[in-house]
């Protein structure tokens, strides 16, 4: 659980990041790289909602805590790194016309999979309660809403001429 929970530190989710959209410019795909650049902006959401709801993480006296954390608990970071990272990259390969159904079907499955098993960890080394991961989650699937809307958008061609 401490390994799948190393992934959503911010200097590791950093460099996931990093790295993977590394590998999209590197392959020439742009809309792609920046889509999952976009990522870096969950630590600052997640950030601003930890500081304006201020909820206390779990304490000893109602879970047994296996990795000590501190700042506050509401919304999960992890899970929200964790939703829109994965999520993201479900996005990119359901839109992958190179990629048949089988492959966007194991590919995907194992993104999901990444994402219950990074919020059931956080759960378990008592770093939050349910609804911290819930609404890490919850959160995370707005700002994937926004992020495809925006990545699957035409190029919108304004015509200019005269109409009278």
């Amino acid at each position: 659980m401490k390994g799948l929970s190393w992934l959503g530190y911010s200097p590791i989710a950093f460099l996931l990041i990093c790295l993977t959209s590394l590998v999209f410019f590197i392959i020439k795909r742009k809309r792609e790289a920046y889509l999952i650049l976009s990522t870096i902006l969950t630590g600052g959401i997640s950030w601003v909602l930890k500081m304006l709801i201020d909820r206390p993480r779990p304490g000893t006296d109602f879970v047994r805590i296996v990795q000590e954390t501190h700042f506050q608990s509401f919304p999960s970071g992890h899970v929200l790194f964790y939703t829109v990272y994965f999520g993201l990259l479900s996005v990119i390969i359901g839109y992958n016309k190179a990629l048949n159904q089988t492959k966007k079907r194991v590919f995907i499955s194992l993104m999901v999979l990444m994402l219950i098993l990074g919020a059931m960890s956080r759960i378990y080394l008592g770093a939050h309660w349910f609804t911290d991961v819930m609404g890490g989650f919850i959160v995370g699937l707005q700002f994937i809403i926004v992020a495809t809307t925006l990545y699957l958008k035409k190029d919108v061609k304004i015509e200019t001429g005269s109409s009278y």
